[in-house]
């Protein structure tokens, strides 16, 4: 069963077992997709099949993970699939153990509220979106929230963090933010949170209500 049953690879040139930081940021991608879709379609619909489908789908799969082997995990053989022709990227298993249980422990708590006790509590709102921005800020960013978690936990640094952020000491200068940069962020987001509180007030709502079907223009 060992054969089959273990957490990590042992790759020549590594200290410590390792995982493909590239498969991992695709599998996450794939589940934050199947998460937006369940989410929304909760949200506007109100109907919670899909939700529910997705929650079991979604532990069985970290399950999976945690006390089999990474490598049968749906999401993480569909990672494969994508990034199979791209050089891989290995990052120490340890950390990423440690940051799968966490989203192993968060899912379980949503398939009990969700799928067994069917109960409407904001409680599952709190944990999807949680689960949500974990699952982006490993796929949209390579960081690993779980694993930063992990360092303070067992107060040591992990071995080979994704994008090698744990030996970085200094920036290269084209990875520094500049005042100038940093300004045109907070102006975008300022301008981006401006129109969006006055395109979704109701009585802005109400005059595009009224101007449907090109009634504004004629004056009438």
């Amino acid at each position: 069963m060992n054969k089959y049953i273990y957490f990590g690879e042992n790759v020549e040139g590594y200290d410590v077992p390792v995982l493909n930081e590239r498969e991992a940021r695709a599998g996450a991608g794939i589940l934050f997709a199947l998460g937006m879709i369940s989410f929304l379609n909760a949200f506007l619909l109100h109907t919670f099949a899909f939700t529910q489908i997705f929650i079991t789908l979604f532990m069985v799969d970290f399950m999976i993970r945690i006390f089999v082997n990474p490598k049968y995990a749906p999401s993480l053989i569909l990672g494969r699939m994508f990034v199979q022709n791209q050089t891989p990227e290995y990052v120490g298993a340890a950390q990423k153990r440690f940051a799968w249980s966490i989203g192993l422990v968060l899912s379980v708590v949503m398939f009990v509220i969700v799928v067994v006790l069917e109960l409407m509590t904001p409680i599952k709102i709190i944990i999807c979106v949680l689960c949500l921005v974990l699952l982006f800020s490993e796929t949209a960013f390579g960081i690993c929230l779980g694993c930063i978690i992990y360092h303070f936990v067992y107060k040591k640094s992990p071995h080979y963090c994704p994008g090698d952020v744990c030996e970085i000491r200094t920036k290269e200068e084209i990875q520094k933010v500049s005042k100038v940069q940093t300004f045109i962020v907070i102006v975008s987001l300022v301008l981006v949170t401006f129109f969006t509180v006055i395109y979704v007030t109701p009585e802005h709502n109400s005059e595009v209500m009224k101007c449907g079907g090109g009634k504004c223009g004629s004056g009438k």
